[in-house]
């Protein structure tokens, strides 16, 4: 079992069906976000302990839990055979995001949140040297880590491979690209490579993409946070495809 953080993340858990053992509340918490925790609580029959802060500030990991902590199931990563399936079966122009060793987890839920808002199909990560599910990923994605397909899998490249088989062309977040993604073609069933804070993606991972993509850079800095860049290059997506 895992601890689910937070109103919203708590509110989407239940909405969603996720198994939870039971939810603890502070004694002196009130508002419209709790009134709804009772509500969705009561009607699956999930105890609620009302405890006091010190109780929720011990089991908190993401140190914003606004007084609530669902103690829930772990969420099931999805296999990438599966994820693939299911883009394809949700979209005729499917979209996942791959994430080459993301570490930061409010980067990962940040981008789980505009996944789910864009609707993309799934985001794919390494099961290895990258963020994975935790409190605070979920608490950052405002509850989208419950609906958003992730697929962990053993080796980026590979799964790569296993995209442009099934159809998906490959585009790459890199700042020495010679196109930015407003002069690329995003349509079409497209697997967008987003890496690592620091150093961006791997040589091999680089080399495996159909074209590379950059955001236009204008000030004194030559980068973006990971979870605002990716999110600029997925509602360009999504602007593209609704021309």
């Amino acid at each position: 079992m895992v601890n689910v953080e937070g109103r919203n993340p708590v509110i989407e858990a239940l909405r969603a069906g996720r198994r939870i053992e039971k939810i603890l509340v502070l004694h002196s918490a009130h508002g419209g976000p709790i009134d709804e925790i009772y509500k969705l609580a009561k009607k699956r029959n999930i105890k609620i302990e009302k405890v006091d802060n010190n109780q929720l500030d011990s089991m908190a990991d993401s140190h914003a839990h606004q007084g609530v902590i669902a103690v829930a199931e772990e969420l099931k990563y999805w296999d990438i055979d599966d994820l693939i399936e299911h883009a394809k079966k949700e979209s005729d122009e499917p979209l996942l995001i791959l994430l080459d060793e993301l570490k930061d987890p409010h980067n990962f839920g940040s981008i789980l949140r505009t996944a789910d808002a864009a609707g993309a199909q799934g985001v794919v990560i390494p099961n290895r040297r990258s963020v994975s599910f935790t409190p605070v990923v979920a608490k950052s994605s405002a509850g989208a880590i419950e609906y958003v397909p992730v697929a962990q899998v053993t080796n980026l490249s590979r799964t790569i491979d296993k995209l442009k088989d099934a159809g998906f062309w490959i585009g790459g977040a890199d700042i020495d690209a010679k196109q930015t993604c407003y002069q690329a073609n995003l349509k079409g069933a497209l697997g967008l490579v987003i890496g690592s804070e620091g150093s961006g993606m791997r040589r091999l991972v680089k080399e495996k993409c159909d074209f590379l993509i950059k955001l236009p850079m204008k000030g004194h800095v030559d980068s973006l946070n990971a979870s605002v860049a990716t999110g600029i290059l997925i509602y360009e997506t999504v602007r593209q495809r609704e021309e």
